[in-house]
């Protein structure tokens, strides 16, 4: 077999795509195809995992009713969050924010991980088992970056009590809630972080994070 060869231009297109995948909270009213929605999940299955257990687990929440119930209850998880907040300032700029896309986005996704996979039969994860936690994160990523080259926005809402969507979602034992993803076209596209636009974050040098030992 070949592989493919990876040209300068291709790099540019995905330092583009770097560039311009965001959290998208606000979804236009266009429907994901079912088409598209399995080419994402596709592609997701081709992120790495350790010893190749692939312990990601998606449920799309197809119910009207589940999803109303975890808008509501992400609301009141945001609503506790900006009391926390003990700046007044501050407070009051986290309360503008638009943090979540759940009644608007055409398709809801959580992503579990298997904490007992039979796949990989164990490698790679004595000392650290997390490394199956990380894999899932991998595999969203992997879908994060998909779903922008078609165009479709993804947004991560993470303001919640895993237990309570757990519950809600009624997985099987042993699963951990690793996201719950809002999935559908943007209503307009950025290469700036919506945070960052609206001046509660700026994003800071790289260099700033590198050590050297």
């Amino acid at each position: 077999m070949t592989a493919p060869d990876f040209d300068s231009a291709f790099g540019d297109q995905l330092e583009a795509l770097l560039r311009w995948r965001r959290d998208v909270r606000h979804f236009g009213p266009r429907a994901v195809s079912e088409d598209a929605m399995h080419a994402l999940l596709d592609s997701a299955a081709l992120a790495p995992s350790v010893g190749n257990a692939q312990p990601w687990r998606f449920v799309r929440v197809r119910s009207a009713q589940l999803r109303t119930r975890l808008a509501d209850h992400v609301d009141a998880a945001s609503r506790d969050a900006a009391w926390a907040i003990p700046d007044a300032t501050l407070r009051t700029r986290y309360r503008a924010l638009k943090l979540h896309g759940i009644r608007e986005a055409p398709e809801l996704l959580a992503v579990f991980c298997d904490e007992v996979p039979d796949a990989g039969h164990g490698l790679g994860r004595a000392t650290m088992p997390e490394m199956l936690r990380y894999s899932t994160v991998m595999a969203i990523h992997t879908l994060w970056l998909a779903a922008r080259a078609r165009d479709i926005g993804l947004g991560w809402v993470s303001i919640l009590d895993p237990v309570v969507v757990t519950e809600l979602l009624d997985v099987p034992p042993g699963w951990t809630l690793i996201a719950l993803l809002c999935l559908g076209y943007p209503a307009e596209p950025s290469d700036t972080p919506e945070l960052e636009r609206h001046g509660w974050q700026a994003c800071e040098p790289i260099a700033d994070r590198i050590l050297e030992r």
